[in-house]
């Protein structure tokens, strides 16, 4: 049957659109999004760069600073509807992609070559205002206009993850913030996020940067808390595009 000849990354997007077809029950823990949720997540774990026809630089710049006029991150978007968006992420060696956070969004993350140090935060409370933080001193010190950007935080899991593991999944409560970093030379992954990033409806993607670790453990989680800063998108992080070469995918 021609069916059983579709392209894994197109069985990947059907089975997304299939997962990811009642929000309010994605955000959930009930057993049906849960069932399909585990299906994508053994579609991700086949997938291989080979499968996407891309593969590795042949060379590799060692030239240390990235040029002003080379993004460090560049992606290949695959396909996208109101449901999910899916695509390829490239980084080039010693380059990270900075804490960031999805909002009220479900995502799959799947290495398709080389290694990523990934660290998984999650959120705690709303921020908390500068007056409560009157005691708390961070270095360097915050200014009294941040004390609103700064919210408690665990870190949830760090590690790495090269195309032999899993995929690394988060929800929109746990492992929601988190920064990945190539490790010993270029990395590509596979991401899938549920729903896509609209900045019209409450979905645009913000920055942090961890600033101290509160030396106290989590009422919620029993985890070590830290604090982070909502800061703008860092000036040496910013994200190019190329064309995606593999199978077409609809959706």
């Amino acid at each position: 049957m021609p069916g059983n000849k579709s392209a894994l990354i197109q069985k990947i997007a059907s089975q997304a659109c299939v997962t990811f077809a009642n929000s309010s029950s994605a955000i959930g823990d009930n057993n049906a999004f849960l069932e399909q949720q585990a299906r994508l997540v053994s579609m991700l774990s086949d997938i291989r760069a080979a499968d996407l026809k891309i593969a590795p630089p042949k060379q590799v710049s060692i030239s240390s600073p990235q040029s002003s006029a080379v993004p460090p991150v560049t992606y290949m978007h695959i396909c996208e509807n109101d449901l999910f968006s899916m695509g390829v992420f490239l980084l080039k060696p010693g380059t990270s992609i900075p804490l960031h956070d999805h909002p009220g969004m479900n995502g799959m993350l799947k290495v398709l070559y080389g290694k990523v140090n990934i660290r998984c935060y999650d959120k705690l409370d709303k921020a908390v205002g500068a007056e409560s933080e009157t005691e708390r001193q961070f270095e360097p010190p915050q200014m009294p206009f941040q004390g609103d950007d700064v919210r408690r935080a665990v870190l949830r899991s760090s590690g790495e993850f090269s195309e032999q593991s899993g995929p690394c999944i988060l929800s929109p409560l746990k492992d929601n913030l988190h920064e990945i970093d190539a490790v010993d030379g270029p990395a590509a992954f596979l991401d899938i996020l549920a729903p896509p990033y609209d900045p019209d409806d409450g979905r645009d993607c913000h920055y942090y940067k961890v600033l101290q670790t509160a030396g106290k453990k989590s009422e919620q989680s029993g985890e070590d808390e830290t604090w982070v800063l909502e800061i703008p998108q860092p000036d040496d992080f910013w994200c190019g595009g190329e064309p995606y070469p593999g199978p077409k995918v609809s959706v």
